[in-house]
């Protein structure tokens, strides 16, 4: 009798960080080497990427964008169900959040720009959108960095720009905008 493959869970034990990754969570390293065990593709964006970039120890999710193909989405999705990952409620973050449980999540979270806001216990996992004039996963992933956070483990972070982008979209609940306006003539200005 063939046994079904089982889905990877989220290890509780220990992880020794590399070099250099100490002041991450250990709860963060857990969820990246979960979501690399069952094969989810992604960049990571939000306040660990910020951690790992910066090397100053960040509290928060452990925030990412999923590439945009319906196997991935699969992969996630059985992942966040084997796991028991429901909405959780962050204060002014669960306003933002996507109220869908794992096992309905069968379409991109990005494709109507909101992000799904999720929990196992102390383990937490935010999936971002993609609003519009946001960057999405092949652009993250041309300017990421590849980080080995622990032996085994290595993921793409995005460049600090487009970590610096997703806070303000995570803050604000939209793009940054840049506005050009023009100035008073030079002439104007400058009486001499």
């Amino acid at each position: 009798m063939l046994l079904r493959r089982r889905t990877p869970q989220i290890d509780t034990r220990p992880i020794p960080a590399a070099q250099g990754f100490e002041h991450l969570a250990g709860e963060s390293i857990a969820v990246l080497k979960w979501l690399k065990a069952n094969q989810v593709e992604f960049v990571l964006v939000g306040p660990v990427a910020e951690a790992i970039r910066s090397g100053a120890g960040q509290s928060g999710p452990v925030a990412i964008v999923p590439a945009p193909y319906r196997r991935n989405f699969e992969r996630l999705r059985r992942a966040l169900v084997a796991a028991h990952a429901r909405p959780r409620g962050d204060g002014d973050a669960a306003k933002h959040s996507r109220e869908a449980r794992p096992a309905k999540m069968t379409v991109d979270p990005g494709a109507d720009g909101q992000r799904w806001i999720l929990g196992t216990g102390q383990h937490h996992l935010d999936v971002e959108g993609r609003p519009s004039g946001t960057p999405g996963y092949q652009e993250l992933l041309y300017e990421a960095g590849r980080f080995e956070l622990t032996e085994g483990l290595s993921v793409d972070v995005a460049s600090p720009e487009y970590v610096e982008h997703y806070d303000h979209v995570r803050r604000t609940g939209s793009a940054p905008e840049m506005r050009i306006t023009r100035g008073a003539p030079r002439e104007q200005l400058d009486p001499h």
